[in-house]
């Protein structure tokens, strides 16, 4: 796979299964360098039969599909350029889509009533004069922000202080009628908030984001979460509310006072219990460090939640809940380097339905029919069904990327120094060798690679290099102590694994250069990777992007500064430059490129400005590129044009530090 092979990658989005369990429907992605952005539609799976997928709507980007309770409709989002998401709903058999909503700052998820007949989504309630609400106020003619929180930013959005996330109700439109959207009079004799477009209901407000919906099965209220109580600016909790749908009254907190906890998901089983996905935080409230996201039910709203699985061997931190059977949910599994699917019970029984390799995405279920989005060695994206023999793959999307050429990964343990087993994968390029080496490092801490098909690995490969990936200790996936132990302690353990993981593929594996090595990593990668070249000089050159690169910056001016540096590194400021690669900057001698995006909000660009200022007052060959535009997620998400110029940089930088047989100057 080349970098120009970019828009190939599919991505599946988590299926809906039609109550009578007779076909799936799902969102199919790809980043499209024609658009600049990522496109994509509707496909219909056929569980049964020999029928072939095939494409159901025809949007710029259709996405987030889910079957009316009734089979007869599908709710979903659609986005046109330059516009947020709307909802919309489609004949289930075929048909033109009508408009839901026409909110100012779109939709980010939505749910539907057991009835059928209505839709809870979430959206932004910008403050009137911000964010296009009034005609001729661009953003810089805005009045000015008073800020009095610590948590006013967040990445990829901006500012959220005024423009707060609330759950709205909507009336599903008739899409037989004619025409197929009515305008609905109000008692004021208005029309909606678009001609043809319903007006929604709204059912929550305040200073603070309400997300994560789920309808009880009565429909008569709705669970969301949300941060309500007083120290929710210095703290990581948040709780689980309840509120009635006709609006006859106020949210009641169905958590408080039963844990200090963060809540990641909910859904309610079909046995009426409420099931909730919950990370602790500790005393202090804002303990987040590798901390494993478990399991609890909730039998009814004013009983304490019950833990149903063990935080140090089960990790739903990338989990939704998926209510399945008459007393169980499914839910996603994360350990070493694969997403299982595992279901549980009211009681707390534990069972994996899937194997250790497979990333299971997103899950769908109609009765006992199990469908399931994946990522494997070689797809970014499948649908597959699950049955008693394991998975039957339904779809093949990923046909063309594999075409253009993917290597699968090695899966490889090496023993480190102090004995620790280091797991992780090698990506090797075709030919004998020897070839030149990239050690990779991923993000987080509290991340993982996986052994899925991975367009980074694959494209340093088809250029001629061998990519290292491991998972050092402070990684996700091999339980809690693995992943807490660099806990103000960074740049230790995690250092040594990295290095013991490419010492031990140097070692194992045919054909990797020993002599002619780079390593480069992004976000806590970036970090890791800044940190190793200031203790080990035998690379040829370095990339830091989105680097994590000052402790002590980082507090007051990231998305996270308030909480992710005194958690990690400290509060002491002695100690906390024991563990910053800023403070070690004098004593880099390898080449380094610094890669990072201009409206990065979660690693700041002054990361990157004053770490690059530092390499080249230090006579430091250095290069930094900023992205215009782009925030924390260039490399997953960013614009595909983008995309493929930052594939074209690093493999530039490589050619000139670190040349292989493809790939020179």
């Amino acid at each position: 796979m080349k970098a120009a092979d970019l828009g190939l990658l599919t991505s599946v989005s988590t299926p809906t299964v039609h109550p009578g369990g007779t076909r799936a429907v799902v969102s199919v992605t790809h980043p499209s360098l024609e658009a600049d952005a990522a496109v994509g539609q509707l496909w219909s799976i056929p569980l049964t039969g020999h029928a072939a997928p095939r494409r159901v709507t025809r949007g710029f980007r259709d996405t987030a599909p889910r079957f009316s309770p009734d089979g007869r409709l599908i709710a979903f989002l659609r986005a046109v350029p330059k516009s947020a998401p709307q909802l919309y709903v489609v004949d289930a058999a075929g048909g033109e889509p009508v408009q839901v909503t026409d909110r100012t700052l779109g939709v980010s998820e939505f749910a539907w009533a057991p009835d059928g007949r209505s839709l809870a989504f979430v959206s932004r309630e910008p403050e009137q004069g911000r964010y296009g609400t009034v005609e001729g106020i661009d953003p810089n003619s805005e009045p000015a922000r008073r800020i009095r929180t610590l948590k006013y930013q967040a990445n990829g959005l901006g500012y959220i202080v005024d423009r707060r996330a609330h759950v709205f109700l909507v009336a599903v439109p008739d899409v037989w009628a004619e025409p197929a959207v009515a305008p609905v009079p109000q008692p004021d004799g208005s029309t909606g908030e678009k001609p043809g477009v319903p007006d929604a209901r709204q059912l929550t407000s305040g200073e603070w984001d309400d997300t994560t919906i789920a309808f009880a099965p009565d429909g008569a209220t709705l669970a969301f979460v949300s941060a309500r109580h007083e120290g929710r600016d210095d703290d990581l909790r948040s709780n689980v509310f309840l509120v009635p749908v006709d609006g006859s009254g106020e949210p009641v907190d169905a958590t408080g006072g039963h844990g200090d906890f963060s809540v990641v998901a909910l859904q309610y089983g079909l046995n009426g219990v409420l099931y909730v996905s919950a990370q602790e935080v500790g005393e202090s409230g804002r303990d987040f460090v590798a901390r494993n996201t478990a399991l609890y039910a909730i039998d009814r709203p004013d009983a304490a939640p019950r833990l149903l699985t063990d935080p140090e061997t089960v990790d739903l931190t990338e989990s939704d809940i998926v209510a399945y059977g008459d007393d169980a949910v499914l839910v996603a599994d994360r350990r070493r380097g694969a997403l299982v699917l595992t279901r549980v019970t009211s009681a707390g029984d534990v069972e994996r339905l899937t194997d250790d390799t497979t990333v299971v995405g997103g899950v769908g279920t109609a009765g006992d029919v199990v469908v399931v989005s994946i990522a494997d060695a070689g797809t970014a994206g499948d649908v597959a069904l699950v049955t008693d023999g394991g998975l039957t793959r339904l779809t093949d999307f990923s046909r063309a990327v594999r075409a253009a050429g993917v290597i699968a990964p090695r899966e490889l343990t090496v023993t480190g120094a102090d004995g620790y087993p280091v797991h992780g994968w090698a990506v090797l390029p075709e030919g004998e060798g020897p070839h030149p080496v990239l050690l990779n490092i991923h993000g987080g801490p509290f991340a993982a690679y996986t052994g899925a098909l991975f367009d980074e690995a694959q494209v340093y490969a088809a250029a001629g290099y061998a990519v290292l990936m491991c998972n050092p200790r402070g990684s996700a996936g091999y339980g809690q102590e693995h992943g807490r132990v660099i806990r103000q302690r960074m740049g230790t353990v995690d250092l040594d694994d990295v290095l013991a993981f490419l010492d031990g593929a140097l070692a194992q594996l045919p054909g990797l250069d020993a002599e002619r090595v780079g390593v480069m990593g992004g976000s806590y990668g970036g970090y890791l990777t800044a940190w190793t070249i200031a203790h080990d000089h035998r690379f040829a050159a370095a990339i830091v992007e989105r680097g994590y690169l000052d402790p002590e910056a980082f507090i007051g001016t990231s998305d996270i500064g308030s909480f992710f540096s005194d958690e990690y590194t400290g509060t002491d400021p002695e100690h906390i430059r024991t563990q910053s690669p800023q403070a070690v900057v004098d004593r880099v001698t390898t080449p380094t490129l610094v890669l990072h995006s201009s409206s990065d909000l979660r690693c700041p660009l002054g990361q990157a400005e004053r770490y690059y200022a530092a390499l080249k007052r230090n006579g430091v060959e250095a290069e930094l590129v900023i992205f215009p535009g782009e925030d924390h997620e260039l490399s997953r998400s960013g614009r595909p044009r983008h995309r493929r110029e930052r594939f074209e940089i690093i493999l530039d930088w490589w050619a000139r530090h670190l040349p292989s047989r493809t790939n020179r100057v």
